[in-house]
């Protein structure tokens, strides 16, 4: 553990690891748990705030390229503390076809070491820092993705 401003953040999960284990509301309520994925290639992908530009331009790319993504076996989760309610609005608004995950005290953000102090526009604050972790079929860290292209995320998922 490593502390960041008063944010005490586990270290990244490295490529080669096991992907931490976690249970999350869906847009719908539903709990859904990382580890019931097995067996299928994930695509985690840890973004700020729905609605504001960058992630829904990366949630868009995503549901252009959907079809792609489903032919090479994999499954997209993004994961937001934003709450249910408002997951399932930007589903609704942007007709998403994949599980947005609620995670509201940022337990699961921390615990991938995705959250903290960022830099946005000289402005500091706490929040998400946008990655994408690559998960194979037996739940190991395939690939971790920090520069996130979000017009191009897919591509760089589909790689």
């Amino acid at each position: 553990m490593t502390r960041n401003g008063d944010v005490l953040l586990s270290e990244m999960p490295k490529v080669g690891e096991n992907a931490p284990d976690f249970e999350l509301q869906n847009s719908r309520g539903e709990k859904i748990k990382l580890s019931a994925f097995k067996g299928k290639n994930i695509a985690l992908y840890f973004y700020p705030a729905d609605f504001t530009s960058g992630c829904t331009a990366q949630a868009c790319n995503l549901r252009d390229n959907f079809l792609d993504l489903k032919k090479t076996n994999i499954v997209v989760l993004g994961v937001s503390t934003d709450t249910v309610e408002s997951h399932k609005k930007f589903i609704e608004k942007y007709n998403l076809q994949f599980e947005l995950l609620a995670d509201k005290n940022a337990e699961v953000s921390k615990k991938f070491g995705v959250f903290g102090k960022k830099n946005v526009f000289g402005k500091i604050s706490l929040g998400i820092k946008r990655t994408t972790f690559l998960i194979d079929e037996k739940g190991k860290i395939k690939e971790v993705i920090s520069s996130v292209d979000v017009g191009n995320h897919a591509k760089q998922l589909i790689k």
